[in-house]
Formats: structure tokens, C-alpha cells, sequence
């Protein structure tokens, strides 16, 4: 299994970025894909599912602001984050889960793509 984030970048408050996730190594559309994230200090932190079958779960802190998708025939996951505040600033990472629905059982992450907000 292989994760590879990119997209990360420093940008102001209220900037957006788009977050991508290279899958490989597994069939990617047999399983939900999360991002999760971690700020210095702090636990990670569940920010978006998606499930094999379209449906999506999103924290409270990022919902209408954060769009998760995916392309499964590109093997690729995306989180666009528009709206950015400074709270959002973390590492992001792309998280395989166990199971094809939402679970919340992350099992293998990605090294991680950055996000500054400043």
C-alpha cells in the first residue's frame, strides 16, 4: 500500500488549496478513504470520509468549507479546502480505512502534505 499527499502550501486566511492522494498498491475503489490531520500538539484529528459509494462524513469544524472526492479511476483522493483559517493549519494525511462504509477504522496513512495558514 502506497500514499502519497500533495498540494500542501502556505497561504492566508480565507485562501483555498486542494489536497490530492495517490493510491496504489491496493483496489482503490473497494475502500472508504479519509483525510485526517495534526497540528503540532495536538491528537490527530478525523476530517473528512469518503465511502466506495459516494457518501461522505465531515467534522464539525470543517463542514461547508471542506469537499472531499474521489477518483477511482485515477486511484486518487482530493480534499479541496476552501475558506482556510489559521486553526486549519496541520499536517494532512490520506488514510486507507478497513471497510468499503464509513467506520472510522483508518488503518495505513500517507507521509503527510503540509497546510499553513498565516
Amino acid at each position: 500500500v502506497q500514499l502519497v499527499e500533495s498540494g500542501g502550501g502556505l497561504v492566508q486566511p480565507g485562501a483555498s488549496l486542494r489536497l490530492s492522494c495517490a493510491a496504489s498498491g491496493f483496489t482503490f475503489s473497494n475502500y472508504a478513504m479519509s483525510w485526517v490531520r495534526q497540528a503540532p500538539g495536538n491528537e490527530r484529528e478525523l476530517v473528512s470520509t469518503i465511502s466506495t459509494n459516494g457518501a461522505t462524513y465531515y467534522a464539525n469544524s470543517v463542514k461547508g468549507r471542506f469537499t472531499i472526492s474521489r477518483s477511482n479511476a485515477q486511484n486518487t483522493l482530493y480534499l479541496q479546502l476552501n475558506s482556510l483559517k489559521t486553526e486549519d493549519a496541520a499536517m494532512y494525511y490520506c488514510a486507507k480505512d478497513l471497510r468499503a462504509y464509513i467506520s472510522g477504522t483508518m488503518h495505513f496513512w500517507g507521509q503527510g502534505t503540509q497546510v499553513t495558514v498565516s
